[in-house]
Formats: C-alpha cells, structure tokens, sequence
C-alpha cells in the first residue's frame, strides 16, 4: 500500500485524521479483509456533476472560474464505476485504493469542457493573487496545487488488484 502523508490546509486536517483513523481501523481489524475505497469526485446522474447538479449549475452561472494557471487536478470518477469498483472490491481486494478514471485533468482543461458539455459559456479566470484573497485556504489548495503522483499510482494498485477498469471521464457529463 502507498501511503502519501500530505500536508493539508488546517480546514481539511480533522477530516484527513478522521479519515485515517477510519481506513486504519478497516485495514488492521482482525478476522477481516478490510478494504477503504477513496473515491475520486463522484459525476453523473445523481451527483453534484449532474446535468441538474449544484456544479454544474455553478459552471452554467460562470461562478465556478479558473484559478490561476487552473493547473490543480481532479481526478474523478462516473457513478457508475464507483458501484463497479466496490462491487469487485468486495470479491477480493483488501488494503486502502484510491478508485478514480484513467484521466485524472487539470481545472483549466476539465471545467471549460464541463462548459461547453452543457451549453455555458467558458468559465471566468480568477487571477492566483485574487484567489488567495477571496477563496477560503481548502479552495484555493484544489483548485491550483497539482495532486501527488502516489495517488495515481495507488489508483493503478486498485485497478490491478480488484480487476477493474474505468472507461470514461467527464466528457460523459451530459447523461
């Protein structure tokens, strides 16, 4: 297992221990094969990257910008690959997976294309200067720092040992 001890912004800490604490406990109970599955961000129907869903309606609004470079990456995952995924995790896998698409992509290059997916204009950018002033610490931090190459390596880790094989990234944002 890789574990990537992060430093995260002092509004995300609690939750990162918290979360930990959990896929710790999960991992070393004895008499079972514990497994945590860390989702990438969740889209399609139902989700907040619905054609109906909070972020989307942000990114029809252009309230959702570009910060900086737009070089903070999200790496994300359709719904139904996350069902997928936990299905082939019970079958076999134990230890801690980051389960997410093949593509993890920058801001700058998955929010114009959610865009135009659904019919908005191009997102504004937010200059870094100014997003430092205005976005709360845990904002700024995923909307402009890049994420760890563990992480995408732990995600082929999970594919390999559970079988699993997303397809399709956020280009799939209109079903």
């Amino acid at each position: 297992m890789i574990r990537w001890t992060p430093n995260p912004p002092a509004a995300l800490r609690r939750t990162l221990d918290a979360i930990r604490y959990l896929e710790d406990a999960v991992t070393t109970a004895r008499g079972l094969n514990g497994i945590s599955l860390r989702y990438g961000g969740l889209y399609g129907p139902g989700t907040s990257l619905s054609s109906n869903g909070p972020v989307v309606e942000q990114a029809r609004r252009r309230r959702f910008p570009v910060v900086g470079t737009g070089a903070g990456v999200w790496s994300s995952l359709h719904i139904a690959h996350a069902a997928s995924a936990t299905v082939a995790a019970l079958e076999d896998a134990a230890g801690v997976f980051n389960v997410v698409d093949d593509e993890p992509a920058p801001v700058g290059a998955w929010l114009p294309a959610l865009a135009a997916a659904v019919g908005a204009k191009p997102p504004r950018h937010l200059p870094a200067f100014l997003g430092r002033l205005v976005l709360p610490q845990h904002l700024r931090v995923i909307a402009r720092r890049p994420k760890p190459t563990a992480a995408n390596r732990n995600a082929d880790a999970a594919r390999a040992s559970m079988d699993f094989a997303p397809s399709d990234t956020v280009r799939q944002i209109k079903s």
